[in-house]
């Protein structure tokens, strides 16, 4: 019997653009079996100075490959050119932090001899490999989450089966390979196509040790209710990442990066700014701002240099958007620009002034290019309008008051909090994740790697031990 066929489409074109042969049910139980032998096999296990190794082979596989992988993930991902360069560069740094990690990441000496009882001793922690990791990505960074979630796999000595997202998995194998050419046995890190049935029944194998997630939050709670006994997970959701602009802020100094925020891959970024909050002595010269500015933005082909926008992944987002923008409208939201579909895959960038509290989009994470804008006269408003929130992701403020900047820092129910700077600000060595209804943990290369092992306690008994 035939494998089933992922066929694979350009969200600009709708073209299709490759034909992948599925795995199946069986296909899973054999990666499942394979990924836990070698993980209790420890004659079987990568020495720490060959995973150095292999992880130092694949940067320059990488670097020579930037534009290759730039133009695989620009075709099936959507993302504009530029943009993507920017990714294969952030995920080549990736791996290069995980060396960095490796090198540094180490247990500690616990105190021994401070009591009777516990004389003559000495104790110290070690990290080891949690177990199997089963790994779920998203298509918004078809290469960078890959790397986020199988490079730090590797670094911890831990077999990963990793799960792409159906619309870019070419990405992901085409970096898989490169992993096998630096010398990485295949146990160690297998690609999985497959349905999401499947990937739903395997988080509750108990030889999988931890989930990573990275999508919506419907299905990661979901998958977290799953989970076998003692299976730990790292769930990375989405929000509506707020700004804050203060009466004092510049608009020449914050303008683009609210329109890069609120923008960057046509919103579909967990952090893209979803709501900005204008003191009402700034909110005319903003909209004015945004609406100019926002006539001149380049919404087009994902291969074009030219491109600041590109499509949404599937053509019933951009229906999907449209729907929920008809509904702010209805419930008295003003259209500042934009508002329309432009193609069957791309919507024209969006400003909504005062939408209803009762919207979709002021409840829920849009994923489209699509920014609101809110009125407040007191900051205190604002933050508490913020805080109702389930979401608690990214957030940030534009001030040059410090006594603002700390207060709103302090205050808002976030997990990173950024002065003059944009929600969607990273690099890939900090700790990034939401909180609340936003997900469960850390993500970053060097906290990932942590999340993946687990320490150990030695404790030697000898008279030798004096102390």
């Amino acid at each position: 019997m035939s494998k089933q066929e992922l066929l694979v489409y350009s969200p600009y074109t709708r073209e299709q653009i490759d034909s992948i042969p599925m795995h199946d049910a069986h296909d899973a139980e054999k990666m499942i079996a394979t990924a836990y032998a070698v993980f209790k096999d420890s004659k079987q296990y990568i020495p720490y100075h060959e995973r150095i190794a292999i992880l130092e082979r694949l940067i320059p596989m990488m670097e020579n490959s930037i534009e290759a992988l730039t133009i695989i993930a620009t075709k099936e991902g959507g993302k504009p050119y530029l943009d993507s360069k920017v990714e294969v560069l952030r995920a080549i740094q990736g791996v290069k932090s995980a060396i960095d990690t490796m090198r540094t990441m180490h247990g500690h000496e616990v105190p021994m001899g401070l009591t009777a009882s516990s004389q003559n001793r000495l104790a110290m922690t070690i990290h080891e490999p949690i177990g199997v990791i089963f790994a779920i990505s998203a298509f918004n960074h078809p290469l960078n989450l890959i790397v986020h979630q199988v490079i730090p796999a590797i670094a911890a000595g831990a077999p990963v089966i990793i799960k792409p997202a159906s619309s870019t998995p070419r990405t992901c194998l085409t970096f898989i390979d490169m992993l096998y050419q630096a010398g990485l046995p295949k146990e160690w890190c297998q690609a999985l196509i497959c349905h999401s049935s499947i990937a739903q029944q395997m988080v509750s194998d108990s030889r999988i040790a931890f989930l990573s997630f990275i999508g919506s939050g419907e299905i990661g709670w979901k998958l977290r209710s799953l989970l076998a006994p003692g299976m730990r997970c790292a769930l990375e959701h989405g929000g509506m990442a707020p700004s804050i602009i203060a009466e004092d802020a510049d608009m020449t100094e914050y303008l683009e990066k609210i329109v890069k925020g609120s923008m960057y891959h046509s919103g579909q970024v967990c952090v893209s700014t979803q709501h900005v909050y204008i003191h009402a002595s700034q909110t005319d010269a903003l909209l004015m701002g945004l609406k100019e500015r926002l006539k001149q933005f380049r919404s087009g082909d994902p291969l074009s240099v030219e491109s600041e926008g590109g499509p949404l992944i599937h053509p019933k987002e951009v229906l999907r958007v449209h729907s929920w923008i008809e509904e702010a409208k209805i419930d008295g939201a003003q259209i500042i620009c934009g508002g329309e579909i432009l193609s069957e895959t791309l919507y024209a960038p969006t400003v909504l002034y005062n939408p209803s509290e009762h919207s979709l989009v002021t409840k829920q994470e849009i994923f489209g290019p699509v920014l609101c804008v809110h009125t407040y006269t007191e900051v205190d408003e604002a933050m508490h309008r913020i805080n109702t929130s389930p979401f608690g992701f990214q957030a940030s403020v534009f001030t040059k008051n410090t006594d603002i900047a700390f207060k709103v820092m302090k205050s808002l129910n976030a997990s990173a909090v950024m002065l003059n700077d944009h929600t969607a600000f990273r690099v890939d060595w900090m700790p990034f994740g939401g909180r609340d209804a936003s997900g469960l943990g850390w993500g970053g290369i060097p906290h990932s790697i942590k999340e993946y092992s687990r320490e150990k306690m030695l404790i030697f008994n000898s008279p030798n031990f004096i102390r």
